[in-house]
């Protein structure tokens, strides 16, 4: 049996729990996807300030309206003159209430790791115009439309904000509560589904991907759409962003800022706008997919930022967290921090882009500092030279954009999964034997993982049987088992192999003759045995463990053959239980 093997009827329970969002509360189809819209403006006395909430009743706390506000519009240095789209992302209040998925969530019981719902914080996505108008004391117009989600669907939420932010500005609230309405109307976000997302006269057709699917495949297909009027505008991707117009002036440090993540490393990403700086930190957070990132990262992070004191102190080792800001103030206050990345406008050589050069952190002094990487990093591995001679002559001959970003996904992708699968392949030697779990004992443990035995594994079922990439694999493991991405992926590995052999002794138990055992036991021992394996199917279906439902149906029905085999007062007191 699989290690990580999960059954049809788990597939077809957790279908059927996304869909019993069914609807009981007011805003429950909306808050599936969405936590709110926010209206953020320019008052003169007050600064940025939230205009308008919608749905009105959102519960947002003082400290994250106070963080919305700053998010969401750029700095004064980026000079972000028309229309301008970013994102953020904020930790949420402690101790704030939840909605609905708080409960156990079937969105992220059957999405991708890296898809799944946040709950600690909230992702931004920032529609901001800034237009010259006389009728304004300051002769400017200036105004943010924001998407709040706990979904990190970057292209999905974009595609939306350019809809309805154009319209939103001409036609102002009722034109809001209609969209919000329509919202209110998607159907739930299930994985592996293509949907229809109808919006003020735009179908949005996405697919999310299932965590069963490989990374990288089933892109939305055309489905029947006969019946859809207008015709859907099929979104290539709900999540992705194009990481190689991301990274085209850092083409030739791929492998290093690859690493960097990998390890979980503390960036500062400096760039010119709060679009550049966003977009870099989500494809930076993105290339070690299908690993998730288990550091904080924030695409777009100001001095206003509730974080901002814990993470500039110079008391402490910078922490694990990537940021994206475009204050040139931070230059100063990053002096610091171990690896800054300092990105200008794209500029071209020749029919290339200019690509920054590594340097001395001894050189970021001013606040002019010149692009480039600032670090003192050796990658442990090389690089790959066939993979940016390959992109480089792609930029010559106009190559589609699309075409050179599957090129670089698709290679940091297998370059992850030549990383990831030595340590699966260990992982699975750490399980007990199947013969092992037998119902009249308790299930045997998982075996401790050992750094040096999985490093004497790497000799022969290392990286190198499915990578081309030459260099010190040994000291790239020894540096990340010391990782913060290490500490959250072997967590729940480790807890995803606890409930495989939760499963196995459940089915063992469901397999035994339980009435035949308790012939010559106790009614102490039978009682004990009653409560247990009640316990047990009542957390196999809690937790959506991967046991089919007539097995638990079947050891129900023994419990209640043995329970009325006992005496009358025992069964009664069983039967209220």
């Amino acid at each position: 049996m699989d290690l990580f093997d999960s059954s049809d009827s788990r597939k077809g329970a957790s279908k059927a729990a996304a869909t019993s969002v069914e609807i009981t509360e007011p805003w429950s189809r909306f808050s599936a996807w969405l936590e709110c819209v926010c209206v953020v403006t320019f008052d003169l006395e007050l600064g940025q300030a939230i205009e308008l909430i919608y749905p009105h009743d959102v519960k947002l706390t003082e400290k994250e309206k106070t963080s919305i506000c700053y998010l969401s519009f750029p700095d004064s240095y980026s000079g972000c003159l028309g229309d301008t789209q970013f994102s953020f992302r904020l930790r949420q209040s402690v101790g704030r209430s939840g909605s609905w998925f708080e409960q156990e969530d079937a969105y992220n019981r059957d999405a991708p790791l890296t898809m799944q719902k946040d709950h600690a914080h909230f992702h931004g996505y920032v529609y901001f115009r800034q237009v010259k108008d006389a009728s304004v004391k300051r002769g400017y117009f200036q105004k943010s439309l924001v998407v709040v989600s706990r979904l990190p669907f970057v292209h999905l939420f974009h595609s939306l904000l350019k809809v309805i932010a154009p319209e939103y500005f001409e036609k102002l609230e009722p034109f809001l509560e209609t969209v919000c309405n329509e919202i209110d109307q998607w159907p739930a976000p299930i994985p592996g589904q293509t949907l229809n997302l109808p919006v003020i006269g735009v179908v949005m057709q996405v697919r999310i991907p299932s965590k069963d699917e490989a990374p990288g495949g089933s892109p939305v297909k055309k489905t029947q759409t006969e019946h859809v009027l207008p015709a859907p505008t099929i979104l290539p991707t709900i999540h992705e962003l194009d990481i190689f117009q991301c990274f085209q002036s850092v083409l030739i440090h791929v492998q290093m800022l690859w690493e960097l993540m990998l390890l979980g490393e503390p960036v500062v990403v400096m760039a010119p706008s709060p679009t550049v700086s966003s977009e870099i930190v989500l494809a930076l957070v993105s290339s070690i997919t299908p690993l998730r990132y288990c550091g904080d990262y924030r695409p777009y992070f100001t001095i206003h930022d509730s974080e901002f004191k814990e993470y500039t102190t110079r008391t402490q080792a910078p922490p694990n967290v990537i940021l994206g800001v475009t204050n040139p103030f931070f230059m100063k206050t990053f002096q610091c921090w171990p690896h800054i990345i300092r990105l200008g406008d794209l500029k071209m050589s020749g029919d290339l882009p200019k690509q920054v050069k590594t340097k001395k952190l001894a050189k970021l002094k001013t606040l002019d500092a010149k692009p480039g990487i600032y670090t003192a990093y050796k990658t442990f591995l090389h690089k790959d030279k066939v993979l940016i001679k390959r992109l480089l002559k792609g930029i010559q001959k106009k190559r589609p954009s699309e075409v050179q970003n599957n090129i670089l996904r698709r290679h940091l992708l297998e370059q992850t999964q030549s990383f990831i699968l030595p340590l699966e392949q260990y992982l699975s030697s750490l399980m007990p034997p199947q013969r092992t779990v037998t119902p009249w004992k308790t299930p045997p443990q998982i075996r401790s993982f050992s750094q040096e035995e999985f490093l004497k594994t790497l000799e022969q079922a290392g990286p190198q049987l499915t990578s081309v990439l030459k260099g010190d694999w040994m000291g790239l493991y020894r540096r990340f088992l010391r990782s913060p991405n290490f500490d959250g992926w072997y967590r729940l590995r480790h807890r995803e192999m606890t409930q495989k052999v939760e499963c196995l002794h459940l089915e063992a138990i469901c397999a035994a003759d339980l009435l035949t055992w308790t012939k010559d036991k106790s009614e102490v021992e039978i009682v004990d045995l009653i409560l247990k394996q009640r316990e047990k199917v009542m957390r196999a279906r809690k937790h959506q463990l991967s046991v089919k439902e007539e097995l638990l149906e079947r050891l129900e029905q023994s419990i209640q053959t043995i329970i009325s085999s006992l005496p009358e007062d025992l069964q009664t007191v069983l039967h209220r239980q």
